[in-house]
């Protein structure tokens, strides 16, 4: 199964690309997982939130994998258990789906990306800034991951 990861922004901490990079080498060979980070667009006087929005808008949409089923994260989405996100991954892969989550920028993303997308999900109902945002999906994604393989990382 594939596995692909827009992030919009740049140039994260130390911290979040070695977590990041850590849990994409637990998949194993099931899983290709690739993290692809969107160029952010610079806010300035005469760029303003929806304008900024717009040119990351493109930059996503043409990142996004052919016939890839989006996932994108929102605030106002689904707010799955690790159980749950399993069993999405299962159908997914038993699908045959390439599926891409999609993170948006500091302002969020257009309702076009968010129409493109199969699920809106959800990690949290609290803020959190986006670099926490790559290391929390990539470790549920493991976690989701060694459930369907009945390996104990997960335990309940």
């Amino acid at each position: 199964m594939n596995i692909t990861v827009l992030a919009v922004g740049t140039k994260m901490p130390r911290w979040v690309d070695e977590a990041v990079n850590d849990y994409a080498k637990r998949f194993g060979r099931d899983i290709v997982y690739t993290l692809k980070e969107i160029k952010p667009e610079k806010r300035t006087s005469s760029v303003n939130a929806a304008q900024g929005m717009l040119a990351e808008e493109k930059r996503l949409l043409d990142a996004i994998p052919a016939q890839a089923l989006v996932v994108a994260l929102d605030e106002r989405g689904v707010a799955p258990t690790s159980i749950q996100l399993a069993e999405y991954l299962k159908t997914w892969q038993m699908n045959g789906e390439h599926v891409c989550f999609i993170i948006g920028g500091a302002d969020g993303m257009t309702d076009t990306i968010k129409q493109k997308a199969k699920m809106l999900m959800r990690l949290s109902s609290l803020t959190l800034p986006h670099s926490m945002v790559r290391v929390l999906l990539t470790e549920q994604l493991y976690r989701a991951v060694s459930i369907l393989h009945n390996h104990p990382y997960h335990r309940e």
